[in-house]
């Protein structure tokens, strides 16, 4: 009866499914669905910027195009023309 008794508790044990988590997207994905760009940086490297483009006015008058809000943790990053 006990041999009986345990093997009912345990064919009901190992019948409750068991629920995994949802798994929410990683990596890459998750930079598109910010909505950033790539822009070519005037050092010459390619940035990935999630704000607006701006022109800024240099020291000596000239206006530059600059990136906003860039990946590498850059709140500025000037164009190259």
């Amino acid at each position: 009866m006990k041999v009986l008794a345990l093997a009912l508790m345990f064919s009901l044990a190992a019948a409750k499914p068991v629920l995994q988590p949802a798994r929410q997207p990683t990596g890459h994905l998750e930079q598109r669905a910010k909505g950033g760009r790539w822009y070519f940086a005037a050092s010459g490297h390619a940035v990935y910027c999630y704000g607006p483009v701006k022109i800024l006015p240099q020291a000596n008058g000239e206006l530059q195009r600059v990136a906003t809000f860039c990946r590498d943790g850059q709140a500025v990053v000037p164009l190259k023309d």
